[in-house]
């Protein structure tokens, strides 16, 4: 799914997900009360003798009220808290984050159902708004943005365009350029993940980062509170973040991964497991151990988090490897040396850790008994995975599902990109990942899927597609894109009140292709997953595809065909037969397909399995050699890159 960069990361300005502790909190709740009642003592006290100003009856009103208020506050955080090691600071600090996003995302919910039952216009005056704020740049004067009145005189004078439209307009921006394409300067030069390509230096601004939390963070956080209530605890939570290498434009305006570091808001730090000095290792192992370290320590976590299930997935194997050590520093009270982190650095986190045996021999002995359903022995007040697990990462949040986090409930809560916010999962509940389109985000258009190949096809608007039909999304953002393709193919799946509901599809560049057949990435998941529910014993780690093109000779037949790399559990071979079974179910997915293959213009799929953790060590490689960050990579589905295949390739076990 483009980069839903969701920027999940976003919320620490705003929020954090909820995390605390009992004990402390009632403790410190009647050390306040009575500090508070002495407080007001003196004061009556003192207006009683003629000490301070105000008349002696409004003191004793306002001591009255004040203690009560006091009180029926602490009873409120009470009931909430789980746990101890807490601070009262903390705890405060999460309380009202807590109420304050609750308040907002209660009106934005409201704000939203408005739209919904008027999509043209909330439509009309978004795009209206983002026109009316550009037409004095460069390109508002040359597309003439002041002369446009409406959507229909929009598209019928602005060409649907893509990243090439815009490459040279965003160099000058890099190079200190103003009003060129944005009225000001934007806050980051966002680099898209690459997952279809090589990444694209997109602008992202203050407006794209207030939509995302208005319209994104504060609605899903209402539609989380309603379906986990368990989630309004206050609890600390797990985030999977890795702070990403920014480099500096020739105007000094940073460029790398639209995300920015827990680190950021350092008053919102006391919500998450993960000290302040740990978001200063760049080293994605070293920051993963500290992750683990922190969260293994604190037995009350109630989220796991992250922006994708990816992330969630390759911690919990990662702490399958390491578990000893993460077990033996608890116990210690230290951070392991092995781990190549600044002295500075390694002293302030060592300052955080006690030496704990007990905790590390409950750790102990629920590693020993295997890692089915891990994740809720280890933290048993766990209400929630919070990261998406549709698209690329359905197969990680599955395997989540049914191994590491057993009996956990999972939210996907936003489905965005570099882009900015493109929907929000109002359904928590439901199996299925839809998504709301959010009306005052971006202005949507919709290009039907059996147009994607043409240069300028008709689009439609959100009051016009159909239910049960794909289409390319073409959005009008809050960061210079205009009638931009962002290369996602979404199924509209239903509607609310007025406004599509959709499920993503695939990546308008992630598709097999040796002969035309366009073969989309939920139709081959969906023929694989298939077959492989017919290899006894064997369940489907990860996956991707190469067309036998990029390997020239080596790829091992003379007929265009696709070489497909499989990382399975519990088989570590299979029979031609076998392998033949995905072809097959393929060929019933997809007339287009099987009539190549009938004729013989396309060969039969070389199915070939790689060994464990060959995927988590392509993924490195990848991360080594582009652009991505961590927080955003997903893993590409169809290897366009020769050396990527070459490495899966010396992976092959059978």
């Amino acid at each position: 799914m483009a980069t839903i960069t969701l920027e999940k990361t976003r919320l620490d300005d705003s929020f954090a997900a909820m995390a605390t502790v009992q004990r402390r909190i009632k403790r410190t709740s009647y050390v306040c009360f009575i500090v508070t009642l002495l407080v007001i003592t003196l004061i009556v006290f003192g207006h009683n003798y003629g000490l301070l100003g105000i008349p002696s009856p409004v003191s004793i009103v306002v001591g009255v009220f004040s203690v009560g208020g006091m009180a029926l506050l602490w009873r409120d955080i009470d009931w909430r808290v789980k746990g101890q090691n807490r601070s009262v600071g903390s705890l405060l600090t999460q309380y009202v984050a807590m109420k304050v996003v609750g308040w907002l995302g209660k009106r934005q919910r409201e704000r939203l159902e408005a739209d919904t039952c008027d999509i043209r216009k909330a439509q009309e005056e978004t795009l209206l708004k983002r026109l009316r704020k550009n037409a004095n740049t460069y390109y508002g004067r040359l597309y003439e943005f002041s002369a446009i009145k409406d959507s229909v005189a929009f598209c019928q004078h602005h060409p649907l365009t893509e990243y090439e439209h815009y490459r040279d307009l965003v160099k000058r921006v890099a190079a200190g350029a103003e009003g060129v394409l944005i009225a000001g300067r934007p806050l980051i030069l966002a680099m898209t993940s690459g997952t279809s390509g090589a990444s694209s230096m997109l602008l992202s601004t203050k407006d794209t980062n207030t939509e995302f939390f208005l319209q994104g963070v504060a609605v899903c956080l209402d539609a989380m509170r309603k379906a986990f209530p368990a989630s309004e605890s206050l609890q600390r939570t797990t985030k999977f973040f890795y702070t990403p290498t920014l480099r500096q434009s020739e105007a000094g305006i940073p460029i790398g991964p639209n995300s920015s570091t827990p680190a950021s808001s350092r008053h919102m730090l006391t919500l998450y497991t993960t000290p302040a000095p740990a978001f200063q290792v760049s080293s994605e192992p070293d920051a993963l151990y500290l992750h683990l370290l922190f969260a293994l320590k604190d037995c009350s976590v109630g989220t796991l988090e992250s922006n994708f299930a990816a992330s969630v997935f390759y911690a919990f194997c990662f702490m399958q490897e390491r578990w000893q050590e993460l077990v033996e520093d608890v116990e210690l009270g230290r951070v392991s040396p092995r781990l190549a982190i600044e002295d500075g650095v390694r002293r302030g986190l060592d300052r955080l850790l006690t030496q704990d045996p007990e905790r590390a021999a409950r750790l102990k002995a629920e590693f020993q008994q295997g890692f089915e359903g891990i994740a809720l022995r280890l933290w048993p007040q766990l209400n929630l995975v919070l990261a998406v697990d549709s698209g690329s990462n359905h197969i990680y949040g599955e395997l989540l599902r049914q191994h590491y986090c057993r009996g956990v409930p999972f939210y996907s809560p936003f489905y965005a990109a570099t882009e900015g916010l493109i929907g929000v999962n109002l359904w928590p509940e439901k199996d299925q990942r839809q998504y709301l389109l959010c009306p005052r985000s971006m202005f949507c258009e919709f290009l039907p899927e059996a147009s994607l190949d043409e240069k300028q096809p008709q689009t439609l608007l959100m009051d016009q597609v159909q239910k049960g039909l794909s289409y390319e999304l073409v959005v009008t953002n809050a960061s210079g894109l205009f009638r931009y393709r962002i290369g996602d193919v979404v199924k509209v799946v239903g509607f609310h009140n007025q406004c599509p509901v959709v499920e993503f599809q695939y990546r308008r560049g992630q598709m097999l292709n040796v002969r035309g057949e366009k073969v989309s990435e939920a139709m081959f998941l969906a023929a694989l997953m298939r077959a492989v529910r017919q290899w006894p014993g064997a369940e489907l780690v990860d996956y991707c595809c190469a067309e036998s093109g990029i390997l020239g000779e080596s790829s091992g037949g003379s007929d265009p065909h696709y070489q497909v790399f499989l990382e399975l559990q519990g088989v570590r071979n299979l029979t031609e037969e076998q392998r033949y079974k995905l072809d097959h179910c393929l060929q019933e997915d997809s007339a287009v397909y099987k009539s190549f293959r009938h004729k013989g213009s396309i060969g039969p799929m070389r199915v070939q399995l790689v060994g464990g953790g060959a995927f988590q060590e392509l993924r490195g490689h990848m991360l080594a050699f582009s652009q991505a960050s961590p927080n955003t990579f997903k893993m590409h589905r169809v290897l366009h890159r020769k050396e990527y295949a070459n490495f899966l390739r010396g992976k092959i076990i059978s």
